[in-house]
């Protein structure tokens, strides 16, 4: 797999260090509430999972399954395929995601928690891509400004692939042009 990476953008090390700062603020906002951690899988799934272990205020974690993607290309439609199960009606929503791109996802379930009746909706992501975006929506904490290159590791995937890389890193286009 390290072969297929033109470069690593962000280490563990990166990453860890940046989610103890985004952690340290989450902690002082959500101390005297119990929000629910809701990743966007399954590129949030590692992510999510380090960022939950640094949070010391009580949650829920409830996962949701969502995408506008197929393949390595947007559809520009926000398709739900694994809801939550929680009532959302009064509580604080923290939508933990791998990367922020078009923005369309998100913007789609903040809308959707919203309407549901959350007290308030975040969104913490590890990486946003802001050159990419096509909707009008932004992050309430992240980890990283991505550059516009196809990105793999630590939860990013091409076709399924290299999510379990301990890094951020940017795929050789060869690998995904063919």
């Amino acid at each position: 797999m390290n072969n297929d990476i033109e470069s690593v953008l962000y280490t563990q090390n990166d990453l860890n260090n940046r989610m103890d700062e985004m952690a340290a603020e989450l902690n002082k906002k959500y101390k005297n509430e119990e929000p629910i951690i809701v990743p966007v899988l399954n590129g949030a799934m590692i992510f999510a999972s380090d960022m939950i272990k640094r949070l010391s205020f009580k949650l829920i974690i409830d996962p949701i399954k969502a995408s506008s993607y197929e393949g390595s290309q947007s559809t520009g439609k926000v398709k739900i395929t694994q809801d939550i199960k929680s009532d959302v009606t009064n509580r604080p929503v923290i939508f933990m995601e791998d990367i922020i791109d078009t923005g369309r996802t998100l913007q789609a379930l903040s809308e959707i928690m919203k309407e549901r009746g959350a007290k308030s909706v975040e969104v913490v992501s590890m990486l946003d891509k802001p050159e990419t975006r096509v909707v009008d929506f932004h992050a309430d904490y992240y980890g990283f400004k991505a550059p516009d290159e196809f990105l793999v590791g630590y939860g990013l995937d091409y076709n399924g692939l290299y999510r379990n890389l301990p890094y951020v890193g940017i795929l050789k286009h060869e690998v995904y042009a063919s």
